[in-house]
């Protein structure tokens, strides 16, 4: 720390003890008045936090290029929640098979690992939202199952994020969108600086009809953890929705998820709707070919999604205009 009269500079740096490597570094100033040293003190446990704990942040990234030979069953168990977040850069379906298994086995072995639970509700989750079976029974069961395991991470952790995270998108998916909210509305009070929850959150508050609310949030968990691709697809839903079909189409396209069924629905919306005739015809292409059951659902899948009407038949009327058969009832 370098101090002067009347201001200060910190610097800080996260190094690898393994092999002394600079993980992270940064600088901060400030005044050293009271209020000054306070608000800087905030900042910085922000910034840090953002930075080096959340999930995409650089201890993740750092713990993701670990590779450990015959791991004792703790490291096993936590490696379950770093293929987790491996998988969702792409959201495949052969991944989340895998990582299944995995949280599967660690809760068998681990039925106190409140984080396993958690994450285990969210693949459960996704199972419901990212197969498209036509069968309302395996669909139902899923969603009982991702429910059932977030209230287990609730019931052993009841502050553990990525519990409360599952339990919030299962309700909203429940259609206890009230409930879904006001879990989420409690959990980002107990920790503001979790961007990944952050982002959810926001993307519950959007979906549910509270666009500017949501978008907000959207776009500063974003600002403040860019290391998700999930935020640029999530502001090009936002922009859609506000009429901004360029920056929609500009926020499709920085960070694609080409195994992801949900995203090529929205480029189809967002292309349809914005006139890009060549790029509308590759997404239709795609689910016409992958995901048969998606297009002949396509309005039971967009109202899973988003809680009002209007919103509903908006996008449904893009799909129309991309080239997708819409039923009109």
């Amino acid at each position: 720390m370098n101090l002067s009269t009347d201001a200060f500079r910190l610097r800080v740096r996260l190094l690898n003890r393994a092999d002394n490597s600079v993980l992270w570094a940064e600088s901060y100033d400030g005044g050293l008045k009271v209020a000054q040293l306070m608000e800087v003190q905030t900042d910085i446990a922000r910034n840090v936090s953002s930075s080096l704990a959340q999930a995409y942040g650089v201890i993740f990234q750092a713990d993701a290029n670990l590779h450990v030979v015959n791991p004792p069953d703790d490291w096993a168990a936590y490696s379950c929640t770093l293929s987790f977040y491996a998988y969702r850069v792409g959201v495949d379906a052969e991944s989340r098979s895998s990582v299944r298994a995995c949280l599967e086995k660690a809760v068998v072995r681990f039925p106190t690992y409140a984080t396993a639970w958690g994450l285990l509700s969210l693949i459960y989750i996704d199972d419901y939202r990212f197969e498209f079976s036509g069968d309302p029974a395996e669909s139902a069961a899923a969603l009982d199952r991702a429910l059932a395991a977030a209230r287990r991470s609730v019931g052993l952790d009841p502050v553990n994020i990525r519990g409360r995270q599952a339990e919030m998108v299962a309700l909203y998916f429940h259609k206890e969108i009230d409930a879904a909210l006001k879990v989420g509305k409690q959990t980002l009070t107990i920790n503001p600086n979790d961007t990944e929850f952050m982002g959810e959150y926001g993307e519950r508050l959007a979906v549910s009809g509270n666009w500017h609310d949501g978008c907000q949030l959207i776009a500063e968990a974003r600002q403040k953890n860019p290391g998700s691709g999930y935020y640029d697809v999530d502001l090009a839903l936002c922009s859609y929705f506000s009429g901004d079909y360029t920056q929609a189409a500009m926020w499709i396209n920085k960070s694609p998820f080409p195994s992801n069924p949900i995203y090529h629905l929205l480029a189809a919306a967002v292309f349809g709707e914005g006139g890009y005739k060549i790029a509308a015809d590759r997404e239709v292409a795609w689910l016409n070919q992958n995901q048969p059951d998606l297009v002949n659902n396509m309005r039971q899948v967009v109202s899973a999604r988003l809680a009002r009407p209007q919103d509903v038949e908006l996008f449904l009327g893009s799909l129309r205009k991309a080239g997708l058969g819409v039923a009109d009832d």
